[in-house]
């Protein structure tokens, strides 16, 4: 049986809050860490039935950044529920909250670049 290790590293500020985060992975052909602003990561507890959840993100992530990063994400969990379900009327609707989601974003950065 192969194993396989993601390896996240955080650099935090004298108040804890992110600056840095890498990351690698030995099944990568990157040999470098990767930067990156922002993160989500989630374990699902079959125990506890819970997830357990890491949200982090940089000091220089903008906000029309986390915006591309929560659709992009949304999207994403869609095509994994649409594997796990074959449910195409779900799927169907978390790609269009994805969608509205994104749109609302960009109409209220739009009026609010305006005033």
């Amino acid at each position: 049986m192969a194993t396989s290790s993601i390896n996240i590293d955080v650099t935090l500020d004298k108040d804890r809050v992110p600056e840095d985060i890498r990351w690698n992975a030995t099944d990568s052909r990157t040999e470098n860490a990767r930067k990156a602003k922002a993160m989500m990561l989630a374990f699902w507890d079959g125990a506890d039935k819970s997830a357990l959840r890491i949200d982090l993100w940089t000091k220089d992530m903008m906000v029309d950044e986390m915006a591309d990063f929560f659709y992009q994400t949304l999207m994403t969990m869609s095509e994994t529920w649409q594997r796990a379900t074959q449910d195409p009327v779900q799927v169907n609707d978390m790609k269009q909250f994805a969608q509205d989601f994104y749109k609302k974003f960009r109409d209220q950065q739009l009026k609010t670049n305006k005033l």
